[in-house]
């Protein structure tokens, strides 16, 4: 990546059922670029779609990136469970892969009543499987365990780092409105955020920070973390500062909007962004 994109999560709310080509078109009128493709009931594109997708994007130079299903618990009690699991997460980063996409993301795990350290070694190990089968079919796309909103997922920012650092094929995908809910109120001033990308860079270098993938929305949050999204402008999300420690660090990757009608959302972030 050259530079910062901002892209939807999903095809635009005004799209309706329009389809690809449409949804495409919007994204460009509105000088977004690109799609975050919403695998999040089941990894599904019909071929006549797969191949719309990627030849617009490549054509408008548009970034693509997928977001694995939620169904997804590599610490599960269930052994067929966890199977399961690494094949949605390999399907993700295969249709990826296939469509050009430039990273994969997913929420990872559940704590399921275990200590920390318990499913870290749990999650690493099944990760370990996902690497080297990826590998052995020479598939280098990013895949990207997701900072997660509830106390109860698998994932702060600090556990999402530490795996990166096991495997050379993982990033962070850092969900900067997750980590402000589950949290319930924290991680949302500038120095939060700049100390997010500090954390980032010192534990996993340049190369991160060079590659990024983070999640926004504005979002309603409690005791117990994530509630819902909601439009930034509607909820106490600090996205002015989180673009100015974005500029500030001069990160470079995609920003996927996910509020309820992300692509004016999107836009707001990025024509804040570009007048930093």
């Amino acid at each position: 990546m050259d530079n910062l994109k901002f892209v939807t999560a999903g095809q635009p709310i005004s799209n309706g059922t329009a389809g690809y080509e449409n949804a495409f078109k919007i994204l460009e009128d509105l000088k977004l670029d690109g799609m975050e493709l919403e695998f999040v009931h089941g990894v599904r594109m019909s071929p006549a779609n797969q191949e719309l997708v990627k030849d617009i994007a490549q054509k408008k130079n548009m970034v693509l990136t997928a977001h694995g299903p939620y169904y997804i618990n590599l610490n599960s009690k269930e052994e067929e469970k966890i199977e399961a699991s690494i094949k949605r997460v390999l399907d993700t980063a295969r249709m990826g892969k296939e469509l050009g996409a430039y990273s994969v993301t997913f929420h990872a795990a559940f704590y399921m009543g275990m200590p920390a350290d318990k499913v870290f070694e749990k999650v690493e190990s099944t990760m370990s499987e996902v690497c080297k089968a990826l590998d052995a079919e020479k598939n280098d796309i990013w895949v990207r365990p997701e900072t997660t909103g509830k106390p109860t997922q698998w994932g702060n920012l600090e556990e999402i780092v530490k795996l990166s650092k096991s495997f050379k094929q993982v990033l962070p995908c850092v969900d900067f409105s997750h980590l402000h809910a589950r949290t319930n109120g924290g991680y949302n001033t500038y120095d939060d955020f700049c100390k997010i990308f500090e954390f980032i860079g010192s534990e996993l270098g340049d190369i991160a920070l060079n590659n990024f993938h983070a999640h926004i929305a504005g979002i309603e949050y409690g005791e117990k973390g994530e509630k819902k999204h909601l439009m930034l402008k509607e909820s106490d999300m600090n996205y002015k500062d989180l673009m100015k420690a974005f500029k500030k660090f001069d990160v470079k990757g995609v920003v996927v909007c996910e509020s309820p009608v992300m692509e004016d959302d999107a836009v707001l972030l990025k024509e804040y962004y570009l007048n930093l």
